[in-house]
């Protein structure tokens, strides 16, 4: 399940209230207008769209808008319920059979997870699965990696045609020094599409394309443990066995907790028993 990731917006739109902040306080005659220019952000904007067209072909461009999307929002994922959910399975296979996991995946949303207990179910070997399985989280971190590359390009081209439009304006300025009055604006066209082209790429892309990397990362662990997990079911571990081997992928302090739940619940079952 996916929901909305705000710290992407609220990143983006501190980044900019404090830059707005930081003109205002400057004490400038002009204030946030004088920071407003129209051929600089055509040069900008402009060059970096061409530059993108010359770069990507259509299928990927395209995608473009779906790739941002996914930086606005975040997988819901608790690694200590699919270790629970593993538990579960391993028990009842132990107890039933294989096949009676198939009853199991009716409530199951995750493709990769059903993938993975279906092939236990078939009878596939372990080091089989595990080749199918890493095949796939190999062609979904190309796909993911693909998809990335033009925001990461697009945080490369803004600056260098902030650079561009700095020459232009340095250009005019020096093919007009006889009439002082074109200094001021052919020095804003020069200084302005730097500053624009370096706050697109440090605040928008660059940052946006750091987060795409991280999200693929932990997307990939995740489908490791689930990896882990078949592999334990199908082999006929332990619950608890397989309990400790899954723990180890949960950081310290929710690997604490879980062990602090699991003992309750073993305490309950010794009192229940009693």
């Amino acid at each position: 399940m996916k929901k909305r990731d705000i710290l992407t917006p609220v990143g983006i739109t501190l980044g900019f209230v404090m830059l707005m902040f930081g003109i205002l306080a400057s004490g400038g005659s002009g204030g946030i207008l004088s920071f407003l220019q129209v051929s600089s952000i055509f040069i900008v904007i402009g060059g970096l769209a061409a530059a993108i067209l010359i770069n990507f072909n259509l299928d990927q461009i395209k995608l473009t808008g779906h790739v941002m999307k996914e930086a606005f929002t975040k997988r819901e994922e608790s690694l200590p319920d699919l270790i629970g959910l593993f538990i579960h399975l391993s028990e009842r296979a132990r107890r039933e059979g294989l096949l009676t996991l198939e009853n199991e995946l009716e409530e199951v949303e995750d493709p990769f997870l059903k993938k993975g207990v279906l092939l236990a179910i078939d009878g596939i070997e372990p080091e089989v699965i595990h080749d199918i399985m890493d095949a796939e989280i190999t062609a979904l971190e190309e796909r993911h990696q693909k998809g990335r590359l033009i925001i990461e390009k697009a945080g490369e081209y803004a600056p260098a045609w902030g650079m561009i439009g700095t020459l232009i304006g340095l250009v005019l300025m020096l093919n007009n020094l006889q009439d002082p009055t074109t200094l001021g604006p052919n020095m804003a066209v020069a200084l302005l599409t730097t500053f624009y082209g370096t706050v697109l790429a440090n605040l928008v892309f660059i940052p946006m394309a750091g987060k795409l990397e991280n999200k693929t990362e932990e997307e990939i662990f995740y489908k490791q443990i689930i990896i882990e997990g078949v592999i334990g079911v199908q082999s006929g571990q332990n619950p608890r066995i397989l309990e400790e081997k899954l723990a180890a992928f949960l950081p310290a302090d929710m690997k604490k907790k879980t062990n602090s739940e699991a003992e309750k619940s073993l305490l309950g079952e010794s009192v229940h028993e009693a």
